[in-house]
This record gives structure tokens, C-alpha cells and sequence, in this order.
């Protein structure tokens, strides 16, 4: 395939949303060792043990393309639940993966990120705070 026919199959989708604290539940679905080696092998990265919570304004039609596209999949053990991945950059610069659970009543504005770095520390977050992700498909 050639450089420029790769340009056109490359997507890429930039969400906005505000930080905002969940339920401080990211950190148990990351810290097992087949998570986290998962995310190592097909992510590239160690992820540290939570994850930053960004609520996009509802009827964002980007994250509606984003729930219909296929992600990365990490496989669950039993009595884990799925999810879909997506390479991303949180502020244009930081790699991450965004993480879309598949939970049923899981809120629809909601996504959650994954880094290798603390982010709310990284960017000195607080709750309310814009956020950019740029997501690659």
C-alpha cells in the first residue's frame, strides 16, 4: 500500500469533554497483570493504576462513531467485562488509550483514559477542566 493510500484509510476523532471524579474504580480493573501485560503488548505502554474520567457533552457525534467503530481488545478473564480501546493523544502530545467499557447502564457521555503517567497530576486537573483527546482509528 502506498504512503498516500494509507493517509486516506487513517481516521482520526478529537473529543472535548470536562474531568470530572468517578467512583475511584479505575485502578481495580487495571491493576491485574493480565491487564496491565495486555496494554504493555498491544498498547505499548505500562498503564499507571487509574483512570481520568472525561464527560463529553451528549449527542457528541464523535463519540457516537467511536462507540460503533471496532477497538483494541483486551481480553477479560472471567468476571471482568469487556471494553473497546483506542490509541489516542491526550492534549495533543501525551499517548494514551481511551477506554469505552461495555457495561450494561454504563453512561453513554462517559469515556475514561488510560496513560502511563498520572494525568490529573501531569496537567494539574481538577474537576471542570477541558480536555482534548485525539483518538485514532
Amino acid at each position: 500500500m502506498k504512503g498516500l493510500e494509507v493517509l486516506k484509510l487513517l481516521k482520526i476523532l478529537h473529543i472535548e469533554g470536562k474531568v470530572f471524579s468517578g467512583r475511584g474504580e479505575g485502578a481495580k480493573f487495571i491493576e491485574p497483570s493480565w491487564v496491565r501485560s495486555q496494554i504493555a503488548e498491544k498498547l505499548g505502554f505500562i498503564p499507571y493504576l487509574g483512570t481520568l474520567n472525561i464527560r463529553v457533552a451528549k449527542g457528541n457525534i464523535n463519540l457516537k462513531l467511536l462507540r460503533k467503530t471496532t477497538g483494541i481488545e483486551i481480553l477479560p478473564t472471567r468476571g471482568f467485562c469487556h471494553g473497546k480501546c483506542f490509541k489516542s493523544y491526550f492534549m495533543d502530545d501525551m499517548r494514551c488509550v481511551i477506554v469505552i467499557p461495555e457495561v450494561e447502564n454504563y453512561p453513554e457521555d462517559v469515556i475514561e483514559v488510560i496513560a502511563p503517567v498520572n494525568l490529573r497530576e501531569k496537567f494539574k486537573l481538577k474537576d471542570g477542566d477541558m480536555v482534548k483527546v485525539k483518538i485514532m482509528l
